[in-house]
C-alpha cells in the first residue's frame, strides 16, 4: 500500500506538531513537511508534492488566498482546510478556489484521516457542522438556487456524461463544466457528481 503523503501548515506550533504527530502514527501516512505561512504552503506544495496539504485559514499571508497558487503550481495536491472557522463564507471561498475539502479543528482523529482519505479518493469533503450551517442558510436549496445553465449540465451529469462529453454536447470548454460542478456541489452539499446526481433526481 502507497502511504499517503501529507504537508501541514498553520501558525500554530503546538497545534500543527500534535496533527503531525498523531498522523505520523498512523500506517498510511506520511507528513513531508510543516510550515506556518501562505508562503510556505506554496514552497511545500512545489518542492514535496504531497498528496494532501492541510491549510488553515487564517494564517500570515491567508490560507484562502494560498489556494490558488497551490492548485495551479501543483494540480495533483488536495487543498484540505483544517481550521477554528466555522463561518460559510470563508468555506465557500475556499472551496471555489480549489480546495477539496473543509475541517473544522476539534475533529478526532479518526475524522481528520477519514476526510483526508476522501479527498486523495476524489471525493470533496465537508464535516457535519458545516454542511448544516449551509443549509440552515439555504444554500443548498433547491429550485432558485440552480442557474439554468447547472441545471442543463446536472441533467448531462444524472445521465452518466462526462465533463468532457457535457461540454462537447454543450459547446463549452471543460474547464467550464468543472467550474459549474464546483458551484452545483455546493449548492446541491454533494460529497462528489454521482452524489449531486441523486440529490437532483431526488427533487424531481
Amino acid at each position: 500500500m502507497t502511504a499517503i503523503t501529507i504537508a501541514i501548515v498553520d501558525d500554530h506550533p503546538l497545534f500543527r506538531e500534535g496533527v503531525s504527530r498523531t498522523l505520523s502514527e498512523m500506517e498510511d501516512f506520511v507528513v513531508v513537511g510543516e510550515g506556518a505561512s501562505a508562503d510556505d504552503a506554496a514552497t511545500l506544495a512545489v518542492s514535496q508534492r504531497p498528496d494532501v496539504l492541510l491549510l488553515d485559514v487564517f494564517m500570515p499571508g491567508g490560507g484562502i488566498e494560498a489556494i490558488s497558487e497551490i492548485v495551479v503550481r501543483s494540480p495533483e495536491t488536495k487543498v484540505l482546510m483544517l481550521t477554528a472557522s466555522e463561518e460559510v463564507d470563508p468555506l465557500l471561498a475556499a472551496l471555489r478556489r480549489g480546495a477539496a475539502g473543509y475541517v473544522v479543528k476539534g475533529i478526532g482523529s479518526r475524522g481528520l484521516a477519514d476526510a483526508i482519505r476522501t479527498v486523495v479518493g476524489g471525493s470533496r469533503f465537508i464535516s457535519t457542522t458545516m454542511r448544516a450551517k449551509i443549509v440552515e442558510k439555504s444554500l443548498f436549496g433547491r429550485p432558485a438556487s440552480l442557474t439554468p445553465r447547472e441545471i442543463e449540465v446536472i441533467e448531462l451529469v444524472a445521465e452518466g456524461l462526462s465533463n468532457k462529453h457535457i461540454g462537447r454536447r454543450l459547446n463549452l470548454q471543460e474547464k467550464t463544466i468543472k467550474h459549474h460542478m464546483t458551484e452545483i456541489l455546493l449548492k446541491l452539499g454533494a460529497s462528489n457528481r454521482t452524489e449531486a446526481a441523486i440529490r437532483w433526481r431526488q427533487g424531481d
